[in-house]
């Protein structure tokens, strides 16, 4: 674990689905910020003894960045009783639009989140546009349930799966765009990013890196 400023962390920590066969690496990225009463956990995985000692002194939070992303929430919510804000999972809809699977394999939607959606925790849907009560803002990734976050309070931008680095810096990766989605198009909704003093950009696939990789990967 990496204190990347006064009260803002990184670590990584391997994914349990990981393949040879995926474009990124097998450690991923998780953060925790703390504001002085909340301990903000976002994309958690294999939190670290140090982080969840501090929890126990905070208001535990989970954000994810995609309902895909709940990674080690559940336990989380199980051991800590944190309250999860997380975008919502895919629609049968959803699922038939982006992967043109048919209505029969698309079933009920997605099942990321069930358990929170069934009631097993303290769940807040956001979506992008929205200000979380803490005061972070969301803006539109690739997908419209892929966010990207703006924390004010640390000038840091977490990237979701929307900006990520499979070796060459972070990007708009084009493997994970789904057809009749581009490159330009995503660019274009996370261009006002810009417009806020960010200093670090943290993806969940790679390590934190600055603003002018984020120039470079909306240029």
């Amino acid at each position: 674990m990496h204190e990347l400023r006064s009260g803002l962390w990184h670590w990584r920590a391997g994914h349990p689905d990981w393949s040879s066969e995926e474009p990124w690496e097998r450690e991923v990225s998780s953060y925790a910020a703390d504001d002085g009463s909340r301990l903000l956990l976002f994309d958690p995985l294999a939190v670290p003894g140090e982080l969840l000692e501090l929890a126990a002194q905070r208001e535990p939070v989970i954000v994810l960045t995609a309902p895909w992303h709940e990674r080690d929430a559940h336990d989380l919510v199980e051991r800590l009783g944190a309250a999860v804000y997380a975008p919502p999972a895919d629609t049968a809809e959803d699922l038939i639009g982006k992967y043109a699977v048919t209505a029969e394999q698309a079933g009920d939607g997605s099942p990321d989140l069930k358990w929170l959606r069934d009631g097993g925790g303290d769940a807040n849907w956001y979506g992008a546009g929205d200000t979380l009560p803490f005061g972070i803002e969301a803006f539109e990734g690739r997908e419209h349930n892929d966010l990207v976050l703006w924390l004010e309070r640390h000038r840091a931008v977490i990237a979701g799966d929307s900006l990520a680095d499979f070796g060459d810096g972070i990007a708009i990766q084009p493997q994970w765009l789904r057809k009749g989605v581009t490159r330009g198009q995503v660019a274009a909704g996370l261009r006002p990013l810009l417009d806020h003093p960010v200093e670090l950009v943290l993806p969940a696939h790679g390590d934190p890196t600055d603003r002018a990789a984020l120039e470079r990967a909306l240029a």
